[in-house]
């Protein structure tokens, strides 16, 4: 079962394995740093579960909970 960035517990870390999605969404996720191999750190969820809060390529990015679920990852 492929598990996405949404169901990441806080406090984890996990790699990227790959985005879901395509076209302007897709590239925008990239933009952001979320590529292939890249660890992340979840650091907080909001309360009712969105905004996702992360921390990748050294900087902390805030993710909607729809576009956190489109980045499959492993570990955590």
């Amino acid at each position: 079962m492929m598990k996405s960035l949404d169901q990441a517990p806080v406090g984890s870390y996990a790699s990227i394995v790959r985005l879901h999605g395509r076209g302007a969404t897709k590239r925008r996720l990239m933009e952001m740093g979320l590529t292939r191999g890249e660890q992340v750190y979840v650091r907080k969820v909001a309360p009712l579960g969105d905004p996702v809060e992360i921390t990748v390529r050294g900087y902390e990015l805030s993710l909607r909970k729809a576009d956190a679920a489109m980045v499959e990852i492993a570990g955590s």
